[in-house]
């Protein structure tokens, strides 16, 4: 596809159904022609049975373009798929799957939680570069919400009945760049020092609020900025930024996230916040990663993650 649609309306003709959303898969897997994962010959068959499947005219070997992927087997149709990961990386908000279910009319509540479930797996790239330069970084609490309702959490450092995340954000020039946001155990310098370098290049700069947690960072230059009677978003404004978004859109769209799967939510608002100004693109580099995931069953998604 040469061009990817850029509204809605452009989607539905350029995609209008599944037999124009397996060529697109077809095109994805293999931008520069088919090459057999048996043997590697070059040239194929089209068969003309079900979804889009291929030949191998040298081993005869078959293969379904969604064969391999998180859309594999799937009862779904393919344009459903399609339309839910473009609902997902190209709404503002993203969407939830109480919502997906009745904009896509779905058997069930059950199958679109476990079709965003899928989608938003495939949003934390294992081959991302980490965050470089100048980087402000911090931590926060998040409600969650219980069977009923969300609690309310108690005010300072202690993680007494709290969900507890980190945050980081580069800065590029006077705006944000990218960031990350991870679920942490606690305050303590073991763990900060591991977020830090887990997502943190060699040789940035790493700017905190002073706090000692932060004392011991390797690989990094540490500027500690003391917050003292200053309010700590005045003196880290980014990252403060993106834990009040992350918040907002947690109660909005989801009123409340459940701890049990709260770092594959932070991985979604992480995914759209660091691609907010090609939302489009987003959408194609979604199906793309989930081209590379394998199939993961309802039980292995609702284990705690």
């Amino acid at each position: 596809m040469d061009e990817l649609p850029r509204s809605l309306p452009e989607f539905e003709a350029r995609l209008p159904d599944d037999a124009a959303c397996a060529r697109w898969l077809l095109a994805r897997r293999w931008p520069e022609g088919f090459r057999c994962p048996a043997c590697g010959h070059d040239r194929a068959w089209e068969l003309s049975r079900g979804l889009l499947v291929v030949q191998c005219t040298a081993c005869e070997r078959q293969v379904s373009v969604t064969a391999g992927t998180v859309m594999h087997r799937s009862h779904l149709p393919l344009r459903t798929w399609f339309l839910a990961a473009w609902l997902m990386a190209t709404h503002r908000n993203g969407i939830s799957a109480r919502q997906l279910w009745l904009q896509l009319g779905l058997g069930s509540y059950k199958t679109a939680w476990l079709l965003c479930a899928k989608l938003r797996r495939a949003m934390l790239d294992p081959a991302r570069e980490p965050l470089a330069g100048l980087v402000e970084v911090d931590e926060t609490t998040i409600p969650f919400r219980t069977k009923d309702e969300p609690i309310l959490v108690r005010s300072g450092r202690s993680d007494e009945g709290k969900l507890l995340i980190a945050g980081a954000v580069e800065i590029k020039g006077k705006a944000p760049g990218r960031a990350r946001l991870t679920v942490i155990e606690d305050y303590s310098a073991d763990t900060l020092g591991g977020f830090v370098a887990a997502n943190v290049a060699k040789n940035s700069t790493v700017v905190s609020d002073g706090w000692s947690g932060y004392a011991r960072l390797k690989d990094v230059k540490h500027d500690t900025k003391i917050v003292g009677p200053m309010a700590a978003h005045v003196v880290l404004p980014w990252v403060h930024r993106l834990f009040a978004n992350a918040k907002r859109w947690a109660l909005g769209v989801y009123h409340g996230l459940r701890a049990k799967h709260l770092q594959r939510y932070l991985d979604e608002f992480v995914y759209r916040f660091n691609r907010r100004h090609t939302p489009t693109a987003a959408f194609d580099r979604l199906l793309g990663l989930s081209l590379a995931l394998q199939p993961a069953t309802y039980k292995m998604l609702i284990r705690r993650t």
